[in-house]
């Protein structure tokens, strides 16, 4: 099953040119090896508006299965990705939120501070991962095992019940 996934990478600094986006492409690398695809790819600065109108844009597209943000989920004053995310979405998905947070939580105790989200808008998920590489990439890969049948889920496939 090929999943297309849209990469969203928040970060005022590398906006500006700062710095350069690091966790977008660690994210596109993973994906690929999975032999999924990257259906969309864009950095925006931490703005709740911008990140809303773009979040509710890929997933009514119809063109994308999962959306995965990097940035924007800890406790700095412009760290709007979970607000901005709530605001689009449908459904919540809290044991993905969960399950990478009890993970984190097991390699740093700076998980508790994690304000990720993950819902439902329409038939695409969102999830909210952290900022850095190894954060993002991490909590990533504590739910890559249950995308694919999420994703068949929200096609409403009929092979999704096969794989209970």
């Amino acid at each position: 099953m090929t999943i297309r996934f849209g990469l969203l990478t928040l970060s005022d600094r590398s906006s500006r040119g700062e710095r350069p986006d690091a966790s977008g492409p660690a994210l596109a690398q993973l994906i690929q090896t999975q032999g999924w695809s990257i259906a969309r790819q864009k950095l925006l600065p931490d703005d709740e508006a911008a990140i809303r109108s773009l979040l509710a844009e890929w997933a009514d597209s119809g063109e994308i299965d999962v959306i995965l943000t990097t940035g924007g989920t800890g406790f700095a004053p412009r760290d709007v990705t979970p607000e901005a995310t709530r605001a689009v979405i449908e459904r919540e998905a809290p044991g993905l939120a969960e399950a990478m947070r009890a993970a984190s939580l097991k390699i740093t105790p700076h998980a508790m501070l994690s304000r990720v989200v993950a819902g439902i808008r329409k038939r695409t998920l969102i999830l909210n991962l952290p900022g850095s590489p190894k954060g993002a990439i991490e909590n990533l890969q504590v739910v890559l095992p249950v995308l694919p049948h999420a994703v068949q889920l929200l096609r409403e496939d009929p092979q999704s019940e096969s794989s209970h």
